[in-house]
């Protein structure tokens, strides 16, 4: 999870400046660990030729040994990044000690001197006059305060510690300041504390600028606090909103429920009156069907009448037909078919004017079933009068015949 940006971070998106990382811990070289233990194996050199020679001549010194000088520069590290805290290793590894020539012992009574460097850190030596193993004490309490407070730092001072506890009395680094050693010696011992001066110098400047990238870092933090504020203020704000709206919609849901239960009752309401609506539909049906029964056979009974008088009136034009054509020649009898198919035409108009009348005569039931005997009689006395017709028509159809056989004769 991104700190600054309070979300997770997904494999799409890009990685956040996180300010420039702390240098990394430079660990001694061989050469420069080589160096520091150069002035102890002198000493201890030194102080074993010294016991063991008595009065003899000393054997011709060696030439000095060329050590850096501590005024040279050092590499500038590279800028400061801020980095994850790494365990630093718990054990240095163990410097190589290589074979160095032994110096002879100075001759002559020397001055005991005890080299120290100043807590200004300048680089410069103070020779003073001491007594026993005090000096290395000194020294090492100087060391430690000039070191970097870091955990490695920390494991080496103390093995320090616990090595000068486990030396003897008389281990010959103990005599640091005594008569034994040369001035050469100590120049050796101001070179060796000026160039860990210069090498402990990186290792403050590291320090401050760790401080200032954690500075820098709490500061992001202190942002993205702020930001982490802000959005809480936003979803607050939010948050308010939705609980307003799930008021709005609460209320809402209760006129809706109210409203529902109204329908309910309304839809009962409905209901009952739709079943006493069926009730009167259904009586209205039977009703309707009685009528139309009713009907069915006052319709069978026109039928009968209506097919009846179609078959007198066709006897009858075909009467009339006959007349004209005795009376005329067969061109007039054409005439007298069209004004016979007028008439038909007529006779159909008053049949449906006569079917009107039946239907009125129909919706005045009881007036009709009152009606229905006169009509009776008049439809016997209609087929009294048809069958004399018939009787006419056919001695009409013997004369006809008569007048034809005459004409064709003729």
């Amino acid at each position: 999870m991104d700190i600054r940006g309070g979300r997770d971070r997904r494999p799409g998106d890009r990685r956040p400046h996180r300010g420039p990382r702390a240098p990394r811990r430079p660990q001694w070289s061989p050469d420069q660990q080589q160096r520091v233990v150069v002035g102890a194996e002198t000493a201890a050199g030194s102080t074993a030729t010294a016991s063991t020679a008595g009065p003899c001549k000393p054997p011709p010194p060696p030439p000095p040994r060329l050590l850096p000088s501590p005024r040279l520069p050092l590499s500038q590290p590279p800028p400061p990044r801020l980095i994850r805290p790494q365990t630093p290793p718990t054990e240095q590894p163990q410097p190589l000690q290589p074979s160095t020539p032994r110096l002879p012992p100075p001759i002559g009574p020397q001055p005991q001197q005890e080299c120290r460097i100043r807590e200004s850190g300048d680089g410069v030596e103070d020779c003073e006059d001491a007594a026993g193993g005090s000096s290395v004490a000194d020294d090492t309490e100087l060391l430690a305060k000039l070191r970097c407070p870091s955990e490695s730092a920390e494991v080496v001072a103390e093995r320090e510690k616990r090595r000068q506890r486990r030396r003897c009395p008389d281990y010959p680094g103990l005599a640091l300041s005594s008569s034994v050693f040369s001035t050469e010696t100590g120049m050796k011992f101001s070179i060796i504390r000026n160039e860990l001066h210069n090498v402990l110098k990186p290792q403050l400047r590291r320090a401050e600028s760790e401080v200032a990238a954690l500075n820098r870092r709490i500061q992001l933090l202190e942002e993205d606090l702020e930001r982490s504020e802000e959005r809480l203020a936003t979803a607050t704000a939010k948050l308010a909103e939705a609980s307003q709206a799930a008021d709005e919609s609460e209320r809402i849901r209760k006129a809706l429920e109210n409203r529902t239960n109204m329908e309910d009752d309304r839809v009962a309401i409905l209901e009952a009156q739709l079943a006493q609506a069926k009730l009167i539909a259904e009586e209205a049906d039977k009703k309707y069907e009685e009528v139309g029964r009713k009907l069915v056979m006052m319709e069978q009974d026109l039928e009968r009448a209506e097919e009846r008088a179609e078959h007198s009136d066709a006897k009858i034009v075909e009467l009339e037909e006959e007349l004209r054509v005795v009376g005329n020649n067969l061109k007039s009898l054409e005439v007298s078919e069209e004004k016979a198919n007028q008439r038909e035409e007529e006779y159909k108009n008053q049949i449906k004017t006569l079917t009107n009348r039946l239907k009125e005569a129909e919706a005045r039931a009881e007036f009709a079933e009152r009606s229905v005997q006169k009509l009776q009689k008049e439809v016997d006395r209609l087929e009294d009068d048809l069958t004399g017709e018939k009787e006419k028509n056919k001695h009409l159809q013997e004369e006809m015949e008569a007048t034809l056989h005459d004409i064709q004769n003729i």
